[in-house]
């Protein structure tokens, strides 16, 4: 088995590692600081075509592959994850399933423009009695001649309440036993966007709670088969699994990165704290994780561009990676000590960061049993 990126991957991944530090990092706590969405980096992630990487070039993409936006994403969270989960969620959640289930003519009305990163698109799944029993939607939607009628709420939607969003596609039941996916363009009649929430982690990107009141879209919005929206998405998140472990990693990575430099600068008893065995240690631990979680998404990602069963293999990289950043980041906070306690250093924002990612697209728990299910136990 080899192990080693190609050509292209490899110049890829140099490509976004060198802008992640140039263009982001001197920046990015700033707008963390005031939860304030980065729209000119998101332009710049644009210009280079990270929204574009999986797509085809006849949608305006790169025509690369999902291994390329693990690479990216990781990378980009090294330095700082709201600016990672915008592309992941943009991509993954927004044009993705357009892109998977679509008709001809939403695939060329939606997808150039997030491709190129000039708008992005959410997915309206989670409701307020509804996050991993994602089945108890109560959104509905009526057939009334020719349009939708939708009533409902959404919470937690990322990328939902941004200048550039230009759809969220919302699950709702279109009949009792039956949910569906339907687009909803922003500033559709009805359609509102909440002010954003004040979050742990995540602060300089966007998530919204979102209502719907009688809002009416054509009929011709149904994304997918009517009554396979749930099933739609849940083939969604199995890819976005392995994109979330690839952020977990970056973010786990970033860690060791920051522990590392501080180890060597950071004195104490007159000498670097890197030459204390209680601190080789523990970073020597921190990379460790992050080793063992990108092999996990690794593998996970190689078996899905092979076109083989991956659900195993995704839920078993989100489980490894989310805990590695989590625990990654609670001992990035100590070897930096107090200062690590302090929003002005990336690691107290790695800290924050951390815990959501044991939560969204689906919670550590959920992954247990997932894996649990695939070995047969049910």
């Amino acid at each position: 088995m080899d192990l080693e990126l190609s050509e292209e991957h490899a110049a890829l991944r140099a490509t976004v590692e060198h802008f992640a530090q140039k263009e982001v990092a001197p920046v990015i706590g700033e707008f963390y600081e005031r939860g304030e969405f980065p729209y000119e980096i998101v332009a710049k992630m644009g210009a280079m075509g990270l929204f574009g990487l999986p797509f085809p070039e006849e949608h305006g993409g790169m025509g690369g592959d999902y291994f390329a936006l693990c690479l990216a994403l990781e990378e980009l969270a090294r330095v700082d994850s709201s600016v990672a989960i915008t592309v992941e969620a943009g991509v993954g959640l927004g044009a993705m399933p357009i892109h998977r289930f679509g008709t001809d003519e939403q695939k060329a009305r939606w997808l150039p423009a997030l491709a190129a990163g000039e708008r992005l698109g959410a997915f309206g799944l989670t409701e307020a009695g509804g996050g991993s029993d994602a089945g108890a939607t109560r959104t509905t939607a009526r057939l009334d001649g020719d349009e939708w009628v939708i009533n409902g709420s959404k919470c937690f939607i990322t990328n939902s309440g941004t200048d550039i969003t230009s759809l969220v596609t919302v699950t709702a039941r279109t009949s009792p036993t039956e949910i569906s996916a339907i687009i909803v363009p922003a500033g559709t009649p009805g359609f509102t966007v909440s002010e954003k929430y004040s979050k742990v982690g995540w602060s300089a990107s966007d998530t919204r709670e979102l209502f719907f009141d009688d809002v009416r879209v054509p009929r011709e919005n149904l994304l997918g088969e009517q009554g396979r929206g749930y099933a739609q998405f849940l083939s969604i998140l199995d890819e976005g699994r392995v994109a979330i472990a690839a952020l977990s990693v970056g973010l786990a990575q970033g860690c060791v990165d920051e522990s590392v430099r501080y180890a060597h600068e950071r004195e104490a008893f007159g000498h670097p704290i890197g030459k204390y065995q209680a601190i080789q240690f523990k970073i020597a631990e921190m990379e460790a994780r992050a080793h063992t979680a990108r092999l996990a998404y690794y593998a996970a990602a190689a078996k899905m561009l092979r076109g083989e069963p991956f659900k195993k293999e995704a839920a078993i990289a989100k489980l490894v990676s989310s805990n590695a950043a989590m625990d990654n980041a609670r001992d990035a906070t100590q070897v930096f000590g107090g200062y690590g306690f302090m929003n002005e250093y990336p690691v107290g924002r790695f800290y924050r960061d951390a815990k959501i990612l044991e939560i969204g697209e689906g919670t550590s728990e959920v992954q247990k049993m997932l894996i649990a299910r695939e070995l047969g136990l049910r």
